[in-house]
């Protein structure tokens, strides 16, 4: 009887199992499958329901521990594929790999999963052909799923490993494959073609988001927030700061669920930031900070936002918080310039350039790949500290960087700086003519500039070989030849004599031009003076004036008073009076009265009062420091006294009154 009861009890807990596992009413499923495995703990069947109840209600660490508890009963080819399904959710990537690869029997949804574990680990390549199988052996209605899988692989590609994918031929009949085709557009630096791919993913989805009810203005904002991130991140690229700032800011606004967009968006402004705006960026790094951004963004991505952190650090003076981050970044990339790099550009600002130059050339030496950038810096540091010579020693000893145009530019204009033109030359011959085949298109063009360059200087001799050269690849090159003819004839004027032979003649070398028109041009700034047609009258008129300009006679200069012709002027009068030679020195007289150098309006009596010659003893102006009292005088400063007033001002006092008297005076 207790069977009986116990078998009826077990098909109704099947029974509603079933029912809600239709429903979608997990909980209530999960439920009655305990019900079921407390009377048989090992039911396989109830085991597989409860961890696909599990993982429908977000129980995925709940699920793997049923999984690793039953191993026995539950085998690999059995539960594999829920197994690394939640291994993948719960970030454990490498574990979910392992999985997937132990699992004999390959199906479409585990090859689904493979592909998603290969893209966070982000081996495109493997990825690239899981999906292209997919597509190529499924017919189902998650083919488009599959295709813009495909096209975010490609995307990361572009991106990430900068590499050209090929052509899959794409349709951009969504907006998430519309926007996948961007991100491979910027990857490619292709920015304008794809601001437009950004622009018609908006569009399209805001159409296709329009046409479901359920969805309000707000989801659609938050939706079109990712391809607004992006299109700004195009207009940061393009240089356009002020309108990325604007668009970046909108999108933090909407405070988005994905956090790995919030991160990317913050450390954007952050770079817009730089060193000013710094308490915003403060803010932003919380954002940046956030629970699971590692699990969300690309390696790369994550090191951009660590240096930035750094970056951030040092713009802030928070040496310390600088150098921890930069030695982290440092200890997880050994062989990265960038860490080291902010770190010399901490100690730079800390002025210890000495040891920054230190760090620097032994780096260069443990990583001869990242030597070339490493030299850069270091020569830059010497040219702030004014060692031109040792900056230019440094990058001659580039080897990847001989042959550029670039570097031959500076050394020569380094090294005329200091007047080493020895120097400047002999890098034009060792840098140049060893890279480029002789007669090429750089070559003639090098060769022309050190030519110049040596005429400039004076060294004609030295330029001959080099102006042989232009003038043979080019006999009709007129400006040359006349350089050749210059320089030889400090050397060989015979040589000078032939060449001009060459030269073209006076008429040939005439221009056809309208000098008319030349000066009625709008840009002439000098217009010769024309002589114009006059009539007989003003001709005559003319000629008449000037008859009388030709008698009109000079006035002669008015004499002094006592002007004496025969007398011999003075040889010395041109001269001032204390230079002349029969200068005796002003003769000692009586000394004027000495104006005192008071306030304006002071007379001439309180200049008598303030001459210190005539006093007993001068006081200090001020106590001595230390001292507690000064010897006070009655003598009034300069600056306090008052002026005298005028004589026609001043107050007569009051006359006293006679005694006796009615009328006064």
């Amino acid at each position: 009887m207790s069977m009986a009861s116990g078998v009826g009890s077990s098909a109704s807990l099947w029974t509603e199992v079933s029912r809600c596992g239709q429903n979608g009413d997990f909980t209530r499923a999960l439920k009655a499958v305990n019900k079921i495995l407390h009377e048989n703990k090992d039911d396989v069947t109830a085991l597989r329901c409860k961890i696909v109840c599990l993982i429908q209600n977000g129980g995925f660490k709940e699920a793997l521990n049923v999984i690793n508890t039953h191993t026995r009963s539950l085998t690999s080819d059995m539960i594999g594929f829920e197994k690394a399904y939640c291994e993948y959710r719960l970030n454990r990537v490498e574990s979910a790999l392992k999985t997937i690869e132990g699992i004999a029997e390959q199906t479409d949804k585990l090859k689904e999963l493979y592909g998603q574990v290969l893209y966070r680990l982000e081996r495109y390549s493997e990825c690239e052909t899981v999906y292209k199988d997919l597509i190529r052996n499924s017919q189902d209605e998650y083919e488009e799923e599959r295709k813009t899988n495909l096209a975010a692989v490609l995307a990361a590609q572009s991106m990430w490993e900068n590499s050209t994918p090929e052509d899959l031929g794409l349709t951009d009949s969504t907006y998430e494959l519309c926007y996948n085709a961007a991100c491979g557009l910027i990857g490619r630096g292709l920015l304008t073609q794809a601001m437009k791919k950004l622009q018609e993913a908006e569009e399209l989805c805001r159409r296709s988001l329009s046409e479901d009810t359920d969805v309000t203005e707000e989801d659609i904002d938050a939706e079109l927030a990712v391809i607004h991130s992006q299109m700004a991140c195009v207009m940061q690229l393009q240089g356009r700061t002020e309108d990325a700032l604007a668009l970046y800011n909108q999108v933090v606004k909407l405070k988005p669920s994905d956090v790995g967009l919030l991160a990317v968006t913050a450390n954007n402004i952050i770079t817009i930031n730089k060193d000013q705006n710094v308490f915003d960026s403060k803010k932003k790094v919380k954002l940046m900070n956030a629970e699971g951004v590692e699990y969300k963004l690309a390696k790369k991505q994550l090191q951009a936002i660590e240096f930035n952190k750094a970056l951030l650090a040092m713009y802030t003076n928070q040496a310390d918080q600088c150098r921890k981050l930069s030695s982290s970044l440092q200890a997880q990339n050994p062989s990265h310039p960038r860490p080291v790099l902010i770190q010399v550009a901490q100690l730079c600002r800390e002025k210890q350039h000495s040891k920054a130059l230190e760090q620097l050339q032994r780096f260069s030496e443990h990583h001869p790949e990242s030597a070339s950038g490493i030299k850069l810096t270091m020569a830059q540091l010497y040219l702030t500290q004014g060692h031109v010579t040792k900056a230019c020693d440094i990058l001659r000893s580039i080897e990847d960087f001989k042959h550029k145009q670039g570097m031959v530019s500076a050394l020569v204009m380094m090294y005329t700086h200091e007047e080493d033109i020895d120097s400047a030359i002999d890098v034009f011959i060792y840098y140049w003519y060893v890279f480029f085949p002789p007669g090429s298109v750089t070559h003639l063009a090098l060769v022309r500039e050190a030519a110049d360059f040596k005429l400039r200087y004076g060294r004609k001799k030295e330029a001959l070989t080099d102006l042989e050269q232009l003038w043979k690849q080019n006999r009709k090159d007129v400006h040359t030849l006349a350089q050749l003819i210059s320089a030889y004839s400090l050397v060989d004027q015979d040589k000078a004599k032939a060449l001009s032979k060459h030269l073209p003649s006076p008429d040939t070398m005439s221009f056809n031009i309208d000098v008319d028109e030349l000066e009625n041009s709008h840009d002439a700034t000098y217009i010769r003076k024309r002589a114009t047609k006059v009539s007989g009258e003003t001709l005559a008129k003319d000629q008449g004036q000037g008859d009388v300009k030709k008698k009109k006679k000079k006035k002669k200069g008015k004499m002094p008073k006592n002007y004496d012709p025969k007398s011999t002027p003075d040889p010395e009068r041109w001269l001032p009076m204390r230079e002349r030679s029969y200068y005796r020195g002003r003769k000692k007289g009586k000394k004027k009265e000495q104006v005192g150098r008071g306030t304006q309006g002071a007379t001439s009596g309180a200049a008598a009062e303030l001459d210190a010659s005539k006093m007993a003893s001068s006081p200090p102006t001020s106590p001595r420091p230390g001292s507690g009292t000064g010897s006070a005088t009655n003598v009034v400063p300069p600056r306090q006294q008052k002026p005298a007033a005028p004589a026609a001002a001043r107050k007569k006092p009051p006359q006293k009154k006679k005694k006796g008297g009615k009328g006064g005076w």
